[in-house]
């Protein structure tokens, strides 16, 4: 938001320094980079176009954030026309004896009348001014070395961007990045049909185990849930049975060690010491959650046949495929089929000569196991209290009357509205033993099977293709259909209207650079920065171990209006000097050494402003980190090589033009 201040009052201050007023040069100053600004601020603003085409949640997230920074670079443009120049002429004084500008052969050198007494503020900006004189004589010798050979160095750079093209395909690719909740989860599966109170002792184990790894400094609450119960409340919890539960780990504010670390130290040594149980993983996020569409992992390969059977062993065995492939963490089939259950075979003739139907039957069995309040709701109020009392009748859970064994279970008396004489169960029912499934689960009416993977870190784009060609190796038959849900499919969305967007907003920039400058060349020259900045976004990626996810790819959007910017200037003030009657390579050398000073200050300020959200620091940092990297990396490279391709391409066209223009 500072680059435009920064331009204006930087220019103001070369026309101080050239001698003239403070009124004079805040009105000279001023009027001579609106152009440049004014271009500069509506690329930025046109950037974050491809915002608008964003798909499901991460549209949510950056919308507001995109419209927050393109009002406030429209307030920072009209600051720095209006108030930058207006306070420069009312604040700033004239320098006295200012400096001359002299333009030889090796571009301009600044002659310095320095008073004896000088304040240490003064001394200071005296000295880094004769330090920064030498850098910029330094970069002077290197622009002039490069424009002997424009063609060349235009050439050599462009094939600098090419030759990084190739570390694209070694990018991980993810949605968002993988940030630290502070807590995580524990789904367990005990031996299929264990009883809920040996389900219990596994997971005490499990808590006591844990409790062990986490420190004590770092573990706030340890909360497990066990079994499930036939009412309400099975509705929230995901477990599908006695032998299945989940164990909530919570850790304290600034936790020393992350969730994930504490996660792959629980799972190595429930592992190791209980071999017997299945175990999955969840980060506990609220963001995994919403990015998932509410599944526990952002992969899920949903299996769907008509036979039910068929559909379990066909997961099974692309489960078993899919472990095989590299950057697989997990793999999860929340569904059994081995559930030990009894099914109840109603002889209806014997039934009905009873006065009995299938559902008096059923409805007996119901309230003797569970109660009546699922069949036969009945409710009491309190008119005192106003409070509500469901009514409900069960069997005893203890003691004699209480159903213990297969024997009780038979001897249930069933009574009907229709029976004349009242009867025991095994009289009309004869019970079958079978195995059955824990829970059946549905997608648009139709019952699917769900094989959830994880990835060992971010990257989804590998697992993703792996899984994809794993799918067609197993060449299934046509009556069984396999589909990819959860966060892949919103990755991919955003990516591909991220892509679309990325180039109606390079039509965009083009159009409106065509309508500032009135010319089809300076876009061309100008847009190079853009290239130049990818090389540093595609090189510093990998080297942190960051990915490629939508948080980077925001990044490279703020990342192309900065570098656009820094082009602008250049190509802005060198049309200006060649216009006082410079050549054009004395014009480009001197536009680069006049306008580095505001390239620099600008990009310095992005780069060390962003250097505490690349280095993760504060609670949920991770979240804006490929971000701070991206820029940093992009911009770097950008200032580097930018400095260079554009005074070598602007000499390379306009330079032939002057070579043709007949001499009078």
């Amino acid at each position: 938001m500072i680059d435009n201040s920064v331009i204006s009052l930087e220019n103001i201050y070369r026309h101080l320094e050239m001698g003239s007023s403070p009124a004079v040069a805040a009105e000279q100053g001023g009027a001579e980079v609106n152009l440049a600004v004014l271009a500069a601020t509506l690329v930025d603003v046109v950037d974050f176009f491809p915002v608008t085409l964003l798909f499901g949640v991460s549209k949510f997230l950056f919308s507001a954030l995109a419209l927050a920074f393109c009002l406030a670079l429209l307030a920072s443009f009209v600051v720095a026309m209006t108030v930058i120049p207006l306070f420069c002429s009312r604040f700033l004084k004239a320098i006295p004896g200012g400096h001359q500008d002299h333009h030889g052969e090796h571009g301009s050198e600044q002659i310095f009348e320095e008073p004896q007494d000088r304040s240490w503020g003064g001394r200071f900006n005296a000295w880094f001014n004769r330090r920064f004189n030498t850098l910029l004589d330094f970069y002077e010798r290197w622009v002039r070395r490069a424009l002997k050979f424009p063609t060349l160095t235009v050439a050599l750079l462009l094939a600098v961007f090419v030759l990084s093209l190739g570390i694209y395909p070694f990018l991980g690719l993810a949605f968002f990045p993988r940030v630290d909740a502070g807590q995580f989860t524990v789904n367990l599966k005990v031996p299929t049909g264990t009883r809920i109170e040996v389900t219990n002792d596994y997971v005490a184990k499990i808590e006591d185990l844990i409790r062990h790894i986490v420190a004590p400094k770092d573990l706030k609450m340890v909360l497990s849930n066990i079994g499930v119960v036939n009412d309400i409340s099975s509705l929230y919890t995901t477990n599908a049975g006695m032998y299945t539960a989940f164990i909530q780990v919570a850790l304290s504010d600034g936790h020393e060690v992350s969730s994930f670390d504490y996660m792959d130290r629980v799972k190595a040594q429930i592992a190791a010491q209980y071999p017997d149980v299945r175990t999955f993983f969840q980060s506990g996020s609220m963001q995994d959650a919403i990015l998932n569409q509410g599944q526990p992992a952002p992969i899920d390969v949903q299996v769907n046949t008509r036979d039910l059977g068929l559909t379990y062993d066909t997961a099974q065995d692309l489960a078993a495929r899919i472990r095989q492939l590299p950057g697989v963490g997990e793999i999860y089939i929340p569904q059994d089929m081995n559930y030990p259950s009894i099914r109840m075979d109603i002889d209806r003739v014997h039934a009905g000569e009873l006065g009995l139907t299938q559902k008096d039957v059923v409805d007996n069995v119901i309230t003797a196991l569970n109660s009546n309040i699922m069949i036969a709701p009945n409710y009491w109020v309190d008119y005192k209290t106003g409070n509500d009392y469901f009514l409900s009748v069960q069997y005893a859970e203890h003691g004699k009357p209480a159903i213990h064994n297969l024997i009780d279970l038979k001897q249930i008396p069933l009574r009907a509205p229709n029976a004349k004489l009242p009867t025991t169960l095994d009289s009309v029912v004869k019970l079958v033993h079978l195995e059955s499934p824990t829970e059946i689960d549905h997608y648009q009416i139709q019952r699917v099977v769900d094989v959830y993977v994880t990835p060992v870190g971010e990257d989804l784009g590998k697992l993703r293709t792996g899984i994809v060609k794993t799918i067609a190796d197993a060449k299934l038959p046509s009556n069984i259909r396999v589909t990819l849900r959860g966060m892949v499919n919103s990755m991919d969305q955003s990516f591909k209207s991220f892509g679309l967007g990325f180039g109606i907003s390079f039509i965009l920039l083009f159009l409106i650079l065509v309508a500032q400058f009135k010319s089809w060349i300076d876009p061309f020259l100008i847009m190079l920065a853009i290239p130049m900045g990818f090389v540093g976004v595609l090189v510093i990626l990998p080297l942190t171990h960051t990915t490629l996810n939508v948080m980077s790819l925001m990044g490279v959007l703020m990342l192309i209006g900065i570098a656009d910017s820094n082009s602008i200037l250049i190509v802005d003030f060198a049309h200006k000097l060649e216009e006082q009657g410079l050549s054009v390579q004395d014009a480009v050398v001197t536009a680069c050494r006049v306008r580095l000073r505001p390239i620099l200050m600008t990009s310095l300020a992005t780069i060390i402003g962003m250097i505490p959200m690349a280095m993760k620091l504060g609670e949920g940092g991770e979240q804006y980190t490929p971000m701070a990297r991206a820029i940093i990396g992009g911009l770097t490279s950008s200032v580097l090589l930018t400095v260079f391709i554009v005074p070598a391409a602007y000499l390379l066209v306009y330079g032939r033009k002057q070579r043709n223009v007949p001499q009078n």
